[in-house]
């Protein structure tokens, strides 16, 4: 392939472009020249992809879930799409169904929800409500860079914290030590763990795999401080991709452990729909010279397809080669002490928050 012929990608951003094929009959978008990118060529220069943010009124706030292999039954989203741009995110196809492309428009044009403390406080706070633990983090971070200004996360997470409810947090994030002064006295009830997303260590593979999500050691760090507030901390190793990551398993798994998380997990790379030709770009990109040996290994992980979309296969790859993966990752959790016993979260000190949003005195 010629130089001409190669995606050319956005400064700071994940994807190449709009020019995405769509599962919805979403026309496809060139980056340049559309009023949804806010990219115009001035004195042959391209001006930065600025991010938009749109407000969202849900009717609900509470997701649930029902898969078998994920292990939680309700999640809450504050933001749809996700700034930090990871080319790899599985979460890029829902931007489709609005009409947006799961390309650039997934991580420039954003939806916040504001009124979502408001909402949870009302779905925890109905008659007959089970409290089991409700997980953040699961389709976009939380803790992305607008929650900065618009703190849904943090508002979110007083109502648990006033309701005693329990949760999960997942993020690349170190903005989660913002909340310490919340997360620690959740987490000495057992009410709360935090798994940080730990991709690689590379820095230079982290500024074209994950943009604007924060470094890795900065990422770190946030291991460090949760674990030292007493907040039990997962290492979310996740996704492990063939031949551009998977060479740092060993490596990020003594830092971890070093930094003071508890436990770790690994997820391969997962290519649904939208996001295979995405991820196809990226790779003919920043690495043309192996793209078509990292695409014959991850379809050997997926029995010949760009993605196996099955419960429990998705998530755990099969053949030699996950096989392979799986080992080494389980040797060295289990060499630098990982894994050892599991987080386990609490239900039953659960009180109803108050519908007027006063705190009670006692």
């Amino acid at each position: 392939m010629s130089d001409n012929d190669r995606p050319h990608f956005v400064a700071g951003r994940g994807a190449p472009s709009n020019a995405t094929p769509s599962r919805f009959n979403l026309k496809l978008r060139e980056a340049d020249g559309d009023w949804r990118d806010e990219q115009r060529l001035i004195d042959g220069d391209v001006r930065p992809l600025r991010t938009q943010v749109t407000v969202e009124h849900p009717r609900t706030i509470l997701s649930q879930n029902n898969s078998p292999d994920i292990p939680f039954d309700k999640s809450v989203n504050p933001y749809r799409g996700c700034e930090h741009g990871c080319i790899y995110c599985y979460a890029r196809p829902t931007h489709a169904y609005y009409d947006l492309s799961p390309g650039l428009d997934f991580e420039s044009r954003l939806f916040a929800k504001p009124d979502a403390a408001n909402l949870l406080r009302r779905e925890i706070g109905r008659k007959g409500y089970v409290p089991t633990p409700i997980a953040f983090g699961t389709n976009t971070d939380a803790y992305q860079p607008v929650e900065r200004e618009w703190r849904i996360m943090r508002k979110c997470l007083e109502i648990l914290f006033e309701a005693n409810h329990p949760l999960t947090i997942t993020t690349k994030s170190d903005r989660v030590l913002r909340d310490i002064d919340l997360l620690a006295p959740m987490a000495r009830k057992g009410l709360v763990a935090v798994a940080i997303s730990v991709t690689m260590l590379d820095p230079q593979l982290h500024r074209i795999l994950e943009p604007r999500a924060p470094r890795p050691e900065k990422r770190l760090a946030a291991i460090r401080g949760l674990a030292a507030a007493g907040i039990p901390t997962h290492a979310n190793v996740a996704p492990i991709i063939p031949a551009i990551n998977d060479h740092e398993i060993e490596a990020i798994l003594q830092k971890v452990a070093e930094a003071g998380a508890a436990t770790a997990s690994w997820i391969p790379l997962r290519l649904p729909h939208e996001v295979a030709p995405l991820f196809q770009d990226w790779l003919r990109v920043h690495f043309p010279d192996r793209a078509g040996k990292v695409m014959a290994i991850v379809r050997s992980i997926r029995e010949g397809r760009d993605n196996d979309p099955d419960f429990f296969g998705r998530m755990r790859g099969k053949g030699p080669w996950a096989d392979l993966i799986r080992t080494r990752f389980r040797i060295a959790a289990r060499k630098h002490g990982l894994n050892q016993s599991r987080i386990r979260l609490r239900s039953d000190l659960f009180t109803p928050p108050r519908s007027d949003g006063q705190l009670t005195l006692l």
